[in-house]
């Protein structure tokens, strides 16, 4: 069962790696019983759904539409449809079919700062916080915009936390530094926003 934010904070550190590890074990075992795989960048979601050997384009019936996806051979009851987690650009998301086996979907998300939970609303979530992005993709940044970046998707997962931003903790330890320099004030009722 999933911890909140406040319990994971009062776990050890060998206590949230042996956490960590059970809820990537869970993540990955239901992410396998899924009728497909999929894994996601900032500004997109990709698909892979096997569909029986030898299967024609023509006998797909593949339907993305802004907040819904069905995928499945006419006639039959759906491999996989539903409601999206999030809303996706039309015009750039596209199916193909690789070696009559496997149907590719690529769909470009129209929010691409958020990471999507799942595919489907009724699939089981994966927890975003987790997610680490390529570095290399972070690497190819120059300093300025990747450490603007880092701050970005440190202040994102804080905040899916109920933590406070890095902004936040600048302003709490300059407050602290100058509690200790003036002990002689008294900051009882002080309230700080």
């Amino acid at each position: 069962m999933p911890l909140s934010p406040d319990e994971y904070d009062k776990l050890s550190k060998e206590e949230r790696e042996t956490y960590d590890n059970s809820e990537r074990e869970r993540e990955a075992k239901e992410q396998a019983e899924l009728p497909y795989s999929w894994k996601q960048e900032l500004g997109d979601v990709s698909l892979v759904v096997p569909v029986p050997k030898g299967t024609r384009a023509k006998q797909l019936d593949v339907v993305i539409q802004k907040k819904r996806l069905s995928v499945g051979l006419k006639g039959k009851e759906p491999i996989m449809a539903g409601e999206l987690c999030k809303e996706v650009k039309l015009d750039d998301s596209t199916w193909t079919l690789e070696d009559q086996e496997f149907v590719h979907i690529h769909l470009e998300k129209i929010n691409q700062q958020t990471w999507w939970e799942n595919v489907l609303t009724h699939h089981p979530k994966i927890d975003t916080t987790k997610i680490q992005p390529e570095n290399s993709k972070l690497s190819d940044l120059d300093g300025e915009t990747r450490g603007m970046v880092e701050k970005m998707m440190f202040d994102n997962q804080q905040k899916q936390m109920g933590k406070p931003t890095s902004d936040e903790l600048k302003k709490l330890e300059a407050l602290e530094k100058f509690k200790a320099q003036h002990p002689e004030l008294d900051f009882s009722n002080a309230k700080i926003s």
